[in-house]
């Protein structure tokens, strides 16, 4: 456990170090490594154990901690260094919401503005611009991470091999469902979906004319997760997309602007920023189809006749639901709903939204068939609903062929996680890096 935390600390501590006060300013400062012509003082070192200790308790008599934290230091500023000579580029509009966020939350821990000047022992100017920087440099680097990482692959014997090395500290898997579903949404007014539709033709059009797609997507989008960053949805793998969102994404260039793009979501714009052979960099505009004048009583009487069909046996779920769901990723597959980005069929029933936890809780054995129900999804449209438990697996230790899926992925992780301490060791050596005694 100590080891685990020892890895965690510059990635909990680098943002809030920048923030301590006078609690050490007695500490006589003085130069403990030379990483290519960049310095680290002493004071940078005592700043984050101290955070480290006041997080971490455990660490409190971790005599090995100032090094590993020197350590983490050291790779951070090598990592950067090797972003600038990539090029690594970051959202800077996504930069300053985060920002933003960041200081709201500091400052709302403090009275005034004064008294948080005054505990922190720095301005608000230089309070923000210390954020700007940690957290620039948290994006640069994991922009790499993600570019480093995004083509990797694992075998079955990698995946055996590190089963066979970690079993015994592999982690319990939790209770499992695996759900089937049939949803219908309301129907979306002519004049709605046309009005939609010419909202976006028009962002299109400025953004053909040179407008800042950035700049606009904070402005008009329309999806609450990625809007505040400037549409930007990080790197993402083939797989975790719509379908036609993402054939889409894959089709452009680096740069390129996608033609309109319609998901069951709404209208979309896609920007691509970067791309690996698996993975793309995008960010996006979304106007949505406006559902809250849509009409649920034709849903209703359907699924009143589906579920009497349903439960007497007339008619098979995976059936109904290629036939009438509105879910165009579950409804080809008999309406199983796979866990995002993956085609594991199982999922823990935590990852779901209250009301459907408590809908999946009501189907007791494998086979139930729920009554249906209106769905009121949060920060999304409502939809009418029945569900199927096809499955539940109780919580039980890993098993490699049963979890196999799971497996694969801790794997992976792993995996990717070696390869890139790999090449930080291998940047190690193409980096002057000069060490004093701590």
């Amino acid at each position: 456990m100590k080891k685990v935390l020892r890895n965690t600390l510059l990635l909990f501590t680098a943002g809030l170090a920048c923030l301590q006060g006078s609690a050490l300013a007695e500490v006589a400062d003085r130069v403990v490594a030379v990483v290519g012509s960049e310095v680290i003082f002493q004071s940078d070192i005592e700043n984050r154990a101290l955070m480290a200790r006041l997080q971490y308790p455990g660490l409190a008599n971790d005599k090995g901690l100032s090094r590993s934290i020197l350590d983490g230091i050291i790779d951070q500023k090598i990592l950067l260094a090797k972003a600038k000579i990539d090029s690594v580029a970051i959202d800077p509009n996504s930069l300053d919401t985060m920002v933003n966020d960041r200081f709201k939350q500091i400052s709302s821990s403090f009275t005034s503005k004064t008294e948080m000047e005054s505990r922190l022992g720095k301005s608000s100017f230089s309070i923000r611009d210390n954020i700007r920087e940690e957290l620039r440099n948290q994006q640069l680097i994991d922009t790499l991470r993600k570019k480093k990482s995004a083509g990797i692959t694992i075998t079955y014997d990698e995946a055996m091999a590190f089963y066979n090395t970690n079993r015994g500290q592999l982690p319990e898997i939790p209770e499992e469902v695996s759900v089937s579903q049939i949803i219908k949404y309301p129907g979306v007014p002519a004049e709605s979906r046309a009005q939609s539709l010419a909202t976006i033709q028009e962002i299109r059009k400025d953004l053909l004319a040179g407008a800042d797609f950035a700049t606009l997507a904070m402005q008009y989008s329309q999806d609450p997760g990625s809007a505040k960053s400037g549409g930007d949805l990080g790197f993402v793998r083939k797989g975790q997309l719509i379908q036609s969102f993402e054939t889409a994404a894959f089709a452009l260039k680096e740069g390129g602007i996608s033609d309109i793009v319609e998901t069951r979501y709404g209208f979309h714009l896609i920007q691509m920023l970067s791309k690996e052979d698996h993975a793309v960099h995008v960010r996006h505009i979304l106007i949505g189809l406006d559902r809250s004048k849509g009409d649920f009583s034709m849903a209703i009487q359907q699924f009143k006749t589906l579920h009497a069909d349903l439960v007497s046996g007339k008619e098979t779920f995976a059936e109904m639901a290629k036939t009438y769901s509105d879910d165009s990723a579950s409804a080809p597959i008999g309406g199983t709903i796979l866990m995002s980005g993956s085609s594991k069929k199982t999922f823990p029933p935590s990852r779901l939204f209250p009301q459907f936890q408590q809908i999946i809780a009501s189907l007791k054995k494998s086979g139930d068939i729920s009554q249906p129900q209106q769905i009121n999804p949060p920060q999304r449209e409502p939809f009418y609903g029945i569900f199927r438990l096809n499955e539940r697996v109780a919580a039980h230790r890993l098993d490699p062929e049963k979890d196999y899926a799971v497996l694969e992925e801790m794997a992976l992780d792993d995996k990717s996680r070696q390869l890139f301490n790999q090449w930080v060791q291998q940047l190690r050596k193409e980096v002057y890096v000069r060490l004093s005694d701590i």
